[in-house]
């Protein structure tokens, strides 16, 4: 039930009961590939969460042409904003790419709760409330401005909003005891010092796993942390040059690199082969690596791959004058070995075997939700030609 807080009209709700009740509301269905799910123009009486499938969000173009307003996959819904702004009709047709599963709550079922509900009725006013106030294309508080005039009108006075608790990053930690008998740094230090190599092994391992939290970790590792209006899904399930362009439209401002899994990027290649198109290399330290519109492809190997042979591709800005992705660290800690990386020893055993405490203090920040975008659902295991 708490995983409803993720829609919008339930964000930051945390009555577990009502959530529960809401949750034994909703009904599960399943879709075939091609189903209508939903009809631009007929009543909105539902409110839909994708579980698994892929959704295809069509509009009517300027001239009566089919557009693609946008795909929903794995954990997507659609229905509740309808129901906020209290509209009556579907404003554009959800028809099923794949085959899936969704749940479903009929929106008559879903104003019953509300209404008997004093918390949830207040919240939901509440959120009703906050669509009506100005807002930007970021959906922040406005800043009231005046241009284009002319004589002495009366200039709009504004406040800037900002948020009264902002997030705070506290450094994560990797650490190991590195154990190292005194025979062995005694004996065995020339031509190659083994507690010197034994270290660097160890802090090499330590650096891994560094990237690996980076990446993945629920708190927060960039995979968990990307803002929901900064994930795409891909068209046609394997990466293509229109999904990677998808993906640059939403950060546009000064994009830094990809991030994405060797495979990902060698399925990259394929869907280019295919369509006749050259990427493009750059030049990065001395070596080339691939790149899309001159924005290098790094590989990185800590992004998983599912079981079902899915993948990511991430794209960010980078660096805190842009406002981009930040590497969070701590330098000058005590027994400082490396920059935020400490080895402290601990003593030898009774059994002559010294010990060094070993540390690696990291985080990572995302400043502006706009400095990291994600393509989800990258397919890396479909033949070329599939769709």
């Amino acid at each position: 039930p708490q995983t409803l807080c993720e829609l919008p009209l339930l964000r930051d709700f945390d009555d577990v009961a009502v959530l529960g009740a809401l949750a034994g509301r909703f009904v599960q269905r399943e879709f075939k590939a091609d189903e209508v799910i939903a009809e631009s123009g007929k009543p909105a009486d539902q409110v839909f969460l994708i579980a698994h499938g892929k959704v295809n969000k069509l509009g009517v173009g300027k001239y009566g042409d089919q557009t693609l307003l946008g795909v929903l996959a794995d954990g997507d819904h659609f229905g509740d904003q309808e129901l906020a702004e209290a509209q009556d009709s579907w404003g554009f047709t959800a028809k099923a790419d794949t085959d899936g599963t969704l749940l479903a709550v009929p929106r008559q079922a879903f104003q019953d709760l509300i209404n008997q509900t004093e918390a949830l009725r207040a919240h939901v006013e509440q959120f009703k409330a906050s669509l009506k106030l100005p807002k930007n294309e970021h959906g922040e508080a406005s800043i009231e401005l005046a241009s284009g005039h002319v004589g002495e009108p009366d200039l709009p006075g504004t406040f800037v909003d900002y948020e009264d608790a902002p997030r705070e990053y506290h450094l994560s930690v990797a650490q190991t005891v590195l154990r190292v008998h005194t025979r062995i740094a005694d004996l065995y230090n020339d031509p190659m010092n083994q507690t010197e190599e034994q270290l660097r092994l160890t802090i090499e391992a330590l650096r891994e796993r560094q990237e690996h939290e980076m990446i993945n970790n629920r708190e927060f590792g960039l995979l968990h942390n990307v803002d929901l209006k900064q994930r795409i899904h891909t068209r046609t399930g394997p990466p293509t040059p229109d999904d990677l362009d998808e993906l640059l439209a939403l950060v546009w401002k000064e994009p830094a690199f990809f991030l994405a899994h060797p495979r990902a990027i060698a399925a990259f290649g394929r869907e280019c082969s295919r369509l006749g198109v050259y990427p493009q290399t750059t030049e990065i330290t001395g070596h080339k690596v691939p790149a899309w519109r001159g924005i290098p492809i790094f590989p990185c190997n800590k992004i998983p791959i599912t079981e079902t042979r899915t993948t990511s591709f991430l794209l960010m800005r980078i660096g805190e004058a842009i406002q981009g992705v930040v590497g969070l660290h701590q330098i000058g800690i005590p027994d400082e070995y490396r920059p935020s990386l400490s080895v402290r020893f601990m003593g030898i055993s009774e059994k002559a075997i010294i010990s060094y405490l070993v540390s690696a203090y990291f985080s990572v920040a995302i400043l502006v939700p706009d400095a990291l975008g994600i393509l989800d659902n990258v397919e890396i295991g479909l033949l070329n030609g599939e769709d």
